[in-house]
């Protein structure tokens, strides 16, 4: 049966691709889909000959991507407009089976994008905590499931240096760049090259993914990356002005790092539109990506199917703890987050609710100002301070209270309101940035970014839990696992990495070009010599330390058990049927013993009066026992010759 060989379209593509990058330089690693459906270079020579085509090859079926013997196998032109692989359909595979296959075995031979070799590089990643934390954590293990190689790149956290491997094989280089304002490096440009070269060579990366537009590392990692040729993405986690100086200053840098970046993702379609405006870049290079919440972890305490007194049907419930309501607040406790309008409400709140109370978890320069107001409305038993909290305590605080609160004053994307619904707490939260797209209005309580109306919003979420209208906590549960997912997240992602690797990696010129055309004359002059001084360092480590020195570091896989849990197993493709050298030993199977017959005699030739009747696995004195001697009698002298009187068992000088 003949192969399905690609349209001519794809093979001029593969061919203009090959010509322009060279073989290893274009795409690092082969595209598994492309080299099942004939992209070799025989059948790319077959499917372009034109003796093929004067025997009956017709271009009107070549432009739709079929040839007449594909159509004359009973090939459907609708099925393949739908995306089944004659391939496959000649496997007789249902589509809907090949699916459902391909989402439980994403990396096994029903995978069919490419395994890509990823580095997330940021400052903010464990054992710090925080919305960008746990979207690099989350997402690395989600990708390493579906099959791609990831490695993470942060600086070093106190003592924790050099690499780790976290759970399910994720591997972190941490580096030794120690952070100088709220867990962000300086901007170390030329002193990181050798590092992140090192990495970059060493784990045989493809695409560059750096996170955040306040950490400097991933800045850097981005500049060296389109230095050596890889595919960059750049994840953007939040939203900035356009007035102040820091807004400004931060606009300028984004603008030098995504002027040539290959692709971009931001978490809202505010933020995208955000980024857009900032860094100057078309929308269509600019996806969306939300953030997402890891369900099993973030549930609600056990709580009975049934109405409150008061309540308005079996679906609703009412405080958790009678006479009793807690309004719960878990983020940085910085400027930005909102920390001064939450000073602002609880006086007037405390002061009307007498049954009110605050549990506030994080740490940040304002936690003074909650202390001091604490100090002087006299509200140590009504306002919890709990500090600095672990991701593992986070659930724990959140199940305690009835109200979320988010007071922030700019928000791309709060995973924190997500965390709290399913955890089925009403939320909160002041309508700024990306909040009003994270979840439906029910589930929620909007309110502008001011004392008053965030005041109000409380009062009107505080009546909800009394009369026992708030959703039943399994029921948001259950909303908020189908709206989001990490699985969800890195099937998207790859959509954006797939889009990357086709993209041509810029060279020099253009991306000087670049610079001039969008930082200006002055500014873009500066860039781009740093860009041409960063070609020539990068030639000069070639020289000294090449990259055929650096060793390769093997892959590494989640283990997938029927449990869920994850461990480290090499890359090995050998199974317990592979025989690992056919021509030696033609019936020997790995895990199996050459000659392994119990009635076998290992050696008869050798000493074959010996023991001619000893076979494998049969013990030489059958009546012999573990434990016990050949021939231990008291009576028994085992050397009669030299001790004439001596017994066994007895002393020959008592």
């Amino acid at each position: 049966m003949q192969r399905w060989r690609p349209p001519r379209d794809s093979t001029r593509h593969l061919a203009e691709r090959s010509r322009l990058y060279g073989p290893g330089e274009g795409d690092t690693e082969p595209d598994p889909t492309e080299i099942e459906r004939g992209s070799e270079p025989e059948e790319m020579e077959r499917g372009t000959d034109p003796v093929e085509m004067e025997r009956g090859t017709d271009p009107v079926e070549m432009e739709r991507g079929k040839e007449p013997e594909e159509m004359e196998r009973g090939t459907d032109p609708e099925e393949m407009e739908r995306g089944t692989d004659p391939a496959e359909m000649e496997r007789g595979t249902d589509p809907a089976e090949m699916e459902q296959r391909r989402e439980e075995d994403p990396a096994g031979e029903w995978g069919v994008r490419p395994r890509h070799r990823v580095c997330m590089v940021s400052d903010f990643f464990y054992p710090n905590m925080g919305g960008v934390e746990t979207h690099v954590y989350q997402l690395a293990q989600c990708l390493l499931q579906r099959g791609h190689s990831v490695t993470v790149v942060t600086h070093a956290y106190g003592d924790r240096t050099g690499v780790r491997l976290l759970t399910g094989g994720l591997k972190v280089y941490y580096l030794p760049l120690r952070p100088f304002y709220n867990e962000a490096t300086p901007p170390a440009i030329y002193l990181s090259l050798p590092l992140l070269r090192c990495v970059f060579v060493r784990e045989r990366v493809t695409l560059v993914h750096a996170h955040s537009a306040f950490s400097c590392l991933a800045h850097d990692a981005l500049f060296h990356a389109k230095a050596m040729g890889l595919r960059t993405v750049f994840t953007d986690h939040s939203l900035f002005g356009f007035a102040d100086a820091s807004s400004v200053l931060t606009n300028k840098l984004l603008c030098v790092s995504l002027c040539d970046v290959t692709r971009a993702v931001c978490v809202s379609h505010t933020g995208r539109e955000n980024t857009a405006l900032r860094a100057g870049l078309a929308p269509h290079r600019v996806s969306v990506v939300p953030n997402a919440v890891d369900t099993t972890r973030f549930r609600p305490p056990e709580w009975p199917r049934r109405a409150a007194a008061g309540g308005r049907g079996p679906g609703t419930v009412g405080s958790r703890r009678p006479g009793r309501i807690t309004v719960v607040v878990v983020s940085r406790l910085v400027y930005r987050k909102g920390i001064d309008l939450l000073a602002g409400i609880i006086p007037e709140l405390t002061a009307l609710h007498p049954d009110l109370h605050f549990l506030v978890g994080g740490e940040g320069p304002k936690r003074l100002v909650l202390e001091e107001l604490r100090e002087h409305y006299r509200l140590h038993d009504r306002v919890q301070l709990l500090g600095a909290l672990k991701h593992g305590q986070v659930r724990d605080v959140m199940v305690q209270g009835d109200i979320f609160l988010n007071p922030s004053l700019t928000e791309a994307f709060c995973m924190a309101i997500v965390e709290a619904a399913s955890c089925g707490l009403q939320v909160v939260s002041t309508r700024v940035g990306g909040i009003p797209e994270v979840m439906p209005e029910d589930l929620m309580v909007l309110c502008e970014p001011s004392v008053r109306a965030l005041a109000l919003g409380v009062e009107q979420a505080v009546e909800r839990v009394r009369r026992g209208a708030v959703p039943h906590p399994a029921t948001t549960h259950e909303r908020v696992a189908r709206l989001y997912d990490w699985r969800d997240v890195a099937r998207r992602t790859e959509k954006v990495y797939d889009a990357a690797a086709r993209d041509a990696a810029l060279p020099l010129g253009e991306r000087v070009e670049r610079l001039l055309a969008r930082c200006g004359p002055f500014a873009g002059l500066v860039f781009g010599f740093m860009a041409l001084l960063d070609v020539v360092l990068l030639f000069l480590l070639d020289l000294l330390y090449p990259r055929h020195l650096i060793d390769a570091a093997p892959d590494t896989a989640p283990l997938r058990t029927g449990g869920g849990g994850g461990g480290l197993v090499l890359d090995l493709t050998m199974t317990l049927d592979h025989n690992p050298n056919p021509d030696l030993n033609p019936d020997l199977k790995l895990g199996s013993r050459p000659n392994h017959d119990p009635g076998h005699n290992p050696n008869p030739d050798l000493h074959p009066d010996l023991n001619p009747d000893l076979k494998l696995g049969s013990r030489p004195n059958p009546d012999l026992k573990l434990g016990s001697r050949p021939n231990h009698d008291p009576g028994h002298n085992p050397n009669p010759d030299l001790n004439s009187g001596l017994k066994f068992g007895s002393r020959p000088n008592p």
